[in-house]
């Protein structure tokens, strides 16, 4: 959610998008639950890449 802005960027469209989603599970941390759901109920995403490139910064910047 961090990525939201304006400009128009493959992150920062995907986190307007899961903005905008009410049923995104925001709260998790769970790789597995958030790309299972992307995978399985979403059409915002049109390459997965993007949402595993986002999980890794998620990750370096939560250590």
């Amino acid at each position: 959610m961090t990525l939201r802005a304006p400009k128009k960027t493959a992150e920062s469209q995907f986190a307007n998008d899961a903005a905008k989603d009410i049923q995104f599970p925001k709260q998790s941390e769970d790789y597995h639950e958030i790309s299972s759901y992307l995978e399985m109920n979403v059409d915002y995403v049109s390459n997965m890449f993007i949402f595993d490139e986002l999980w890794e910064k998620y990750l370096e910047n939560n250590k």
